[in-house]
């Protein structure tokens, strides 16, 4: 143990720690040598203790949290993701359920540190989520096409996703295909039901080969955990475009934002055959914030876009009108469309986000006083 080891966490204690603040509600708990074990809670940092984290416990407990194979790994590449399961040591119920979390290992300097992102153990409902029970199944009326789920990481999107894809099992057997890095939710089979999670860098080398095999699978529907290529990307419209519901990630402030993007990821020479194909394919772009609640100690507020691909918004894309998408979803209330800008001013006139708040997120801070 490093010098003053003794008033530092030793590997034991970082699992209590870990367990602790799951059971608090926090949806990251950060690991990093030499500072205190951190959580963020409502989406604030908090201390969960005052002691260090000594870095010869510290890979200890991940060598034994994610198996002596992931640490060669992680030594190799100097970062990893990983998803892995750990029973509350605290817990000595022979039927304990396992807590899930995505993890990533990252050096710094010459030390190791560890994020985990709590996975709940079930998939949340609507109401969990604040997440418009109309909108989900709205969506989940879409048999093929592509819908988007943009938003800056930790705003839900994976959430969204797993409610959305329970919400279709639910009606009707479906043959659904994941490709994520690392899996998170556990998607439940029901009925005569067939759900294949594949994970990149353990069942697949990539997103866009997860996605080239998975259309010889017979799917109806397939999740691609986030489009970061132009392969993967020509592969998700292509499905989509060919009878498959296709769901995937982009990060995005908004959902004009997620378009461009998109569009982004093809050479310039491209870009007007991949307009035409995104307009045509293309159901729904969702983006989604999570913003700090007006009450303290209370989880964060789901403020939210909606665009759906009407004739105008299809007719934009088209023709490469990007700005146009903003106008257009002012314009598709009646086809239940939203802006951003809209969602947070209805929460702070809800009084569920402060002014400060509302004012730093907003794009226009006049529709506050409008």
């Amino acid at each position: 143990m490093s010098e003053g080891g003794a008033n530092r966490l030793n590997e034991t204690r970082l699992g209590y720690l870990m367990f602790d603040a799951t059971h608090q509600g926090a949806s990251d708990i950060h690991m990093i040598a030499n500072q205190p074990v951190t959580m963020r809670l409502h989406g604030s940092l908090v201390p969960v203790s005052d002691q260090q984290v000594d870095p010869e416990s510290l890979e200890t407990f991940l060598r034994n949290v994610c198996g002596a194979q992931a640490l060669e790994r992680f030594q190799q590449e100097r970062n990893l993701d990983l998803a892995v399961q750990c029973v509350n040591p605290s817990d000595h119920a022979h039927a304990a359920k396992p807590q899930r979390f995505r993890v990533n290992l990252f050096s710094t300097g010459e030390t190791i540190g560890a994020c985990f992102r709590v996975i709940p153990t079930v998939i949340p409902d609507c109401q969990w989520a604040n997440f418009p029970t109309s909108l989900l199944k709205q969506l989940s009326d879409f048999r093929n096409g592509l819908i988007i789920f943009s938003g800056v990481t930790g705003s839900g999107k994976t959430t969204s996703m797993a409610m959305l894809i329970q919400e279709i099992l639910r009606r009707e057997s479906q043959r659904v295909i994941t490709i994520e890095d690392p899996i998170e939710y556990v998607l439940p089979s029901s009925g005569v039901s067939l759900v294949s999670q594949r994970e990149v860098g353990r069942d697949v080398r990539s997103f866009a080969q997860g996605l080239k095999y998975a259309m010889r699978q017979d799917p109806n529907l397939i999740l691609v955990g986030e489009v970061r290529d132009e392969e993967t990307a020509r592969m998700a419209l292509s499905a989509a475009e060919t009878g498959h519901l296709v769901l995937t990630t982009l990060h995005t402030r908004d959902a004009k934002g997620a378009i461009t993007r998109l569009i982004d990821l093809f050479p310039n020479q491209n870009h007007s055959e991949s307009c035409s194909i995104l307009s045509i394919a293309l159901r729904a772009v969702v983006c989604q914030h999570l913003l700090p609640s007006i009450f303290e100690g209370e989880k964060q507020e789901l403020a939210i876009e909606v665009m759906y691909n009407t004739h105008p918004i299809a007719a934009a894309i088209r023709t490469g009108r990007f700005d146009s998408l903003d106008n257009a979803i002012l314009a598709g209330r009646k086809d239940g469309m939203f802006s951003l800008d809209e969602s947070i001013k209805q929460l702070h006139e809800q009084e569920r986000i402060s002014t400060e708040t509302a004012n730093r997120f907003i794009s226009d801070p006049q529709r506050l006083v409008r």
